[in-house]
């Protein structure tokens, strides 16, 4: 288990992983960055229009009114229950309290008007406030409580920490068995390869029946598998028939050679021992020059050697060459056909193969029996 895990992340597969969750991860970071800012800006801005919207509505009641119908005002709003957690403010021009629920002007808020922040005392709520100079010096504070929209961007944080810490937690985990499984069936193919290259061809790839890439590059390797051990079976077959027909010219020759060894010299015997020795050697040649020829046009080396041949023709020169061997065994060769059948092909190989139709039965044979010295 140590090992494959080890495996698993020396993969160059588990690279691109990670570099995939690192991708995938920065821009679920952005996006859930993007989420936080808009709805942290969504929920400011609310606020600090209800608070503009408060400051306007207690100017207009100063305009309507004066600073006592504004006094009035404030503290009706600082009795209305509807409003709770908003925070009001009216001082002089030297920013002594004339009415609402803050007992001193924010220093924070002294240099200006305009919108700013502050604490009524340590462990107090977070204000935020908006304040204006009215036309007689006075000064107008409107103000609401943040700390709920505080905490909700706050609790707005953590879900998106937390959020991102799960997906990483997931992609990593996903990767991390998705690798294993892959190394796993990388690891499975080379153990049987292995063993294949150990033990022979017969043994063939596992499939594990899901039908997905895997059972496709699984099969197609015993399909290949399958077409080399039928090639390897080819091989050996035409070694067998290379080694039987070699068989018999070879047999012939060393019989030869061995009655020879034993008889006395004589030149016309020895003239046609020879001769007959050479004969068995070029069809040898011959034969050897054929397997080379059927491996020139497999390899579609020899495509010049296919033309249009008249088979009949072959046909009869074989049989020209087997008749005396067939009158031998009291038979008679004879070719019935139309004078005239065009095919495309090699000329020498196919007179080779028809030769070696006829001459299985009607080839003479010499007895090889070797004679003892």
């Amino acid at each position: 288990m140590s090992e494959l895990l080890a495996k698993t992340f020396r993969s160059r597969t588990i690279k691109l992983a990670l570099l995939s969750i690192a991708i995938f991860g920065a821009m679920v970071v952005a996006l859930f960055g993007y989420v936080y800012w808009s709805t942290a800006s969504f929920v400011r801005t609310r606020s600090d229009h209800a608070i503009a919207t408060e400051l306007a509505s207690l100017q207009e009641a100063y305009t309507r009114a004066g600073r006592g119908g504004l006094i009035t005002t404030i503290a009706q709003r600082i009795a209305d229950q509807r409003l709770e957690g908003s925070v009001y403010l009216l001082a002089d021009p030297s920013f002594t309290p004339l009415a609402g629920n803050l007992e001193n002007w924010p220093p924070a808020m002294k240099s200006s008007s305009g919108w700013g922040g502050f604490r009524t005392r340590e462990g107090r709520p977070q204000v935020r406030a908006a304040s204006e100079t009215l036309p007689d010096g006075s000064h107008l504070l409107v103000g609401k409580d943040i700390d709920d929209l505080d905490e909700f961007a706050r609790k707005i944080t953590v879900a998106l920490a937390l959020g991102i810490l799960l997906v990483f937690a997931l992609a990593g985990l996903a990767s991390t068995l998705v690798m294993r499984r892959t190394v796993g069936r990388i690891e499975a193919i080379n153990a049987t390869s292995r063993a294949i290259m150990q033990s022979g061809l017969g043994r063939r790839m596992p499939l594990r029946g899901t039908n997905d890439e895997w059972d496709e590059l699984t099969a197609n390797l015993n399909s290949m598998l399958d077409r080399i051990e039928a090639l390897m079976g080819e091989v050996k077959q035409v070694t067998d028939n290379v080694a039987h027909d070699l068989r018999t010219p070879l047999t012939r020759i060393r019989g030869r050679l061995e009655k020879a060894y034993h008889k006395q010299r004589d030149s016309d015997y020895d003239q046609s021992l020879i001769s007959d020795t050479i004969a068995d050697l070029d069809s040898i040649l011959c034969m050897f020059s054929s397997l080379t020829r059927i491996s020139q046009i497999e390899a579609h080396d020899r495509k010049d050697a296919l033309r249009p041949v008249n088979l009949f023709e072959i046909a009869s020169d074989v049989v020209d060459l087997f008749d005396a061997a067939a009158e031998d065994k009291g038979s008679h060769l004879k070719a019935v056909g139309d004078g005239r059948v065009l095919v495309t092909g090699d000329r020498d190989l196919l007179f080779d193969a028809i030769a070696n139709l006829v001459d299985n039965p009607y080839s003479p044979r010499e007895p090889a029996e070797p004679t003892p010295p």
